[in-house]
């Protein structure tokens, strides 16, 4: 599996996510219909710190051998991420009253993302070689 082509698309994927919180919290919980107090924002502002900060991990070792034990922290911190995420997802999507969409489809890239780190976990990289 390229997983140059994997990281550098979890890596924009987590860091859209990270702009958005970072730049537009207030009309996000708004939007959300969550109250907005000083602390939800706060939380929110904390959450793009999150996303942004593996936003970058991921673009910055997206040149590298993954998968095996070649950059294994890596590895298990996005599928810890994506998979815990996907868990919770699920389990919300089918009680969703509203913005369900959204719901729907984060729930199906964080699906994707953890079956394609679990892939990457369980087999070992091949070296790709440069042909001139």
């Amino acid at each position: 599996m390229n997983t140059k082509v994997l990281m550098t698309s979890s890596a924009l994927f987590l860091a859209i996510i990270g702009i958005l919180l970072s730049f537009l919290p207030y009309e996000i919980v708004d939007y959300l219909n969550v109250e907005s107090n000083i602390i939800t924002i706060l939380f929110v502002k904390i959450l793009s710190a999150l996303y942004l900060g593996f936003g970058i991990l991921n673009g910055m070792a997206k040149g590298t051998l993954i998968g095996g034990i070649y950059n294994r922290p890596i590895v298990i911190g996005n599928l810890m991420h994506f998979g815990v995420g996907a868990i919770a997802l699920v389990k919300v999507v089918s009680n969703i009253q509203t913005h369900s969409e959204i719901i729907i489809s984060l729930t199906v890239i964080y699906v994707i993302f953890t079956i394609l780190f679990a892939y990457v976990f369980r087999t070992n990289p091949t070296k790709t070689e440069n042909k001139k």
